[in-house]
């Protein structure tokens, strides 16, 4: 019979049970050539495919204008949303892409100033493509259910500055330093700027399913994240998400999906549905299988750290609709990395 006792005193044994687990399931070693051969076949597949699968989303899609006034556009709706997937990829900022346009101008007669790459994080149609992409690429995975993964994570947001700024900061510096010496109080000093990510990730393919960002907190970045996995339509089979999330409302929001949740230290019985109750007896009944499902979570993990060794682990935009749409180009990278292997 499952009680809140037996429930506290699993959890309260939760770190034996983590060795115990550790023990028997020993990190796995990585064989770098075979690993070295997989990475850069996916690689190449995802480079030579991005063209052909915009090309085809582009050609699906009819665009009614209704204002005909303003300037032609310089690229067409294709070639933003190859020079904005390119630009991701290769970790340049708006100035820097615009100087490579202006280089290859010779060979592809397009030349655009760094304003019209930086819009292309604003452009509408732009998004409709990328929703579409995305949505036809995680159609091409095999299942019909999935085993789903979430985990949350920062980007730090870069500003450039120019020597004119940094000699202002230096001197501002110096200022300060005075006024400590005259007995004026310091300055605080200004907090680190870090956009919260909060990704899905399908454990077999390892793509991401859904995405969400915020400014405030990453439990709002799992709330974009959610609403988006609903639009999508998608048998949800199983989620893991890590002690955060651990609470009576998690498993009442995923209603009929097996939740892997590790229970916190006062965790209650009471005023819980058939869900959460479920939950926490595979939990006291047979921790060890119970342990090995929710690890699975390490994937999102590794797929986070995957993205910021080949992305860069700053986002070189200011508004959040701009950090958005970078963040979901990333994200459309790396289910084109992984499509091939799914």
């Amino acid at each position: 019979m499952l009680t809140q006792k037996r429930v506290r005193e699993a959890v309260r044994l939760l770190d034996d049970q983590k060795n115990i687990y550790k023990e028997n399931h020993p990190a796995k070693k990585v064989d770098w050539k075979t690993y070295e051969e997989k990475y850069f076949y996916r690689l190449q597949k995802a480079i030579f495919g991005y063209k052909y699968f915009i090309e085809k989303i582009v050609l699906e899609i009819e665009f009614v204008k209704t204002e005909t006034r303003g300037a032609k556009p310089k690229l067409t709706l294709e070639e933003k949303c190859l020079l904005l997937l390119l630009k991701e990829l290769i970790q340049k900022s708006n100035r820097e892409m615009s100087l490579m346009m202006l280089l290859f101008g010779v060979l592809t007669g397009k030349i655009v100033s760094y304003k019209t790459i930086e819009r292309l994080y604003s452009d509408n149609e732009v998004e409709i493509v990328f929703e579409n992409l995305h949505s036809f690429l995680i159609n091409q995975r095999r299942g019909d259910e999935i085993d789903l993964s979430g985990d949350g994570t920062g980007y730090s947001l870069i500003i450039s500055k120019h020597y004119a700024s940094i000699a202002a900061n230096l001197k501002d510096k110096a200022k300060e330093n005075k006024n400590i010496k005259r007995g004026f109080p310091k300055k605080k000093k200004r907090k680190k700027i870090f956009v919260y990510a909060f990704n899905l990730v399908d454990l077999k393919s390892r793509m991401y399913i859904s995405y969400g960002t915020s400014f405030r907190s990453e439990k709002d970045a799992y709330n974009k994240a959610v609403r988006m996995l609903r639009k999508l339509e998608i048998n949800i089979k199983s989620v893991r998400l890590d002690r955060y999330y651990s609470g009576k409302g998690t498993t009442q929001f995923w209603k009929n999906v097996q939740c892997y949740l590790i229970p916190k230290k006062n965790v209650t019985l009471k005023n819980s549905g058939y869900d959460w109750k479920d939950m926490l007896k595979l939990f006291v009944d047979d921790t060890q299988n119970y342990l090995f499902e929710y690890f699975k979570r390490n994937q999102s993990e590794s797929c986070f750290s995957e993205d910021k060794r080949r992305f860069g682990w700053m986002i070189k935009q200011k508004r959040l609709d701009r950090i958005d749409r970078a963040i979901f180009a990333r994200m459309i990278w790396h289910n084109l990395f992984w499509l091939k292997s799914s």
